[in-house]
């Protein structure tokens, strides 16, 4: 039948949702998206796509403007015919982020040029390991009161990575202090870091963002809310602890190495002039 569109969130997850499940770890982020979708974190403007073939579900795709057009771990091949629907449909698309290869192959297929990349590489827990020296202070769970300070942190996290600060950022981070997703590292009970993880997904949570602002640096601060943060993922009782990394900071990538965390694939997301 081909690629098909909707910006019905529950057409969409009938048709997607349990392919989409069948690898909850390469598929983290779309499975991510959807229920904050679900939850109305975004407009009537997303897009929502997913092809089948001979009955089956085979790929999915979404978008939430004016972030870049996701992918999730979709098949190579599928690619072009989705870059030609939405040139035929004129939809305005600023980027597109997912795996890596399947990343190149939309931006091949697409007809604005490459602009910007961002790389990143995805890791999952293998063995949790405290973080060494151990810095002092302790985590604490982000309440209500917090909301001004972790919504400036990450605005600042967003504007330091090079990503879209979303308009909805003050609503993303109530609902996940309401979900209790979001913990602070405090010395002497001043806040120093942040970290979030994710309600689990089929068995499956993902750390971030972890944020430590530049004054509060070199410290050993963010190794441990992010070591936090995925001990408190493996006390809600996930099998699986993600989180991403920047690829041209080597620094938070052997932190998270040092606390347990081995690669997976590597992703990209791709802005268009």
């Amino acid at each position: 039948m081909g690629w098909m569109f909707t910006s019905n969130v529950e057409v969409y997850a009938g048709a997607a949702e349990p392919w989409l499940l069948k690898d909850p770890v390469r598929n983290t982020v779309p499975l991510t998206l959807l229920r904050g979708i679900r939850a109305g974190l975004w407009g009537d403007d997303v897009l929502l796509a997913w092809l089948e073939r001979d009955g089956e579900t085979v790929a999915a795709a979404s978008q939430t403007p004016p972030h870049p057009l996701l992918l999730a771990d979709i098949p190579t091949e599928t690619v072009r015919e989705l870059a030609t629907r939405l040139i035929e449909s004129e939809r305005v698309v600023p980027g597109v982020s997912g795996p890596l290869a399947q990343v190149e192959a939309f931006a091949g297929a697409w007809w604005r040029p490459e602009a910007e990349r961002r790389s990143e590489r995805l890791y999952r827990l293998d063995a949790l390991v405290p973080p060494r020296p151990f810095p002092e202070g302790a985590a604490r769970t982000a309440v209500t009161d917090d909301l001004d300070q972790v919504v400036r942190w990450s605005n600042d996290f967003q504007s330091e990575a090079g990503g879209v600060v979303p308009a909805e950022l003050r609503a993303l981070v109530a609902s996940r202090i309401s979900r209790e997703e979001l913990l602070l590292w405090e010395v002497d009970g001043r806040p120093v870091a942040f970290a979030g993880v994710s309600s689990p997904i089929a068995g499956m949570s993902r750390v971030g963002p972890v944020y430590t602002p530049p004054e509060f640096r070199r410290k050993g601060y963010g190794a441990a809310v992010a070591h936090a943060v995925t001990a408190k993922a493996l006390a809600g009782g996930v099998t699986e602890v993600l989180l991403f990394t920047d690829l041209s900071n080597p620094i938070s990538n052997s932190i998270y190495q040092a606390i347990g965390y081995r690669p997976v694939a590597d992703y990209a997301a791709i802005s268009f002039t």
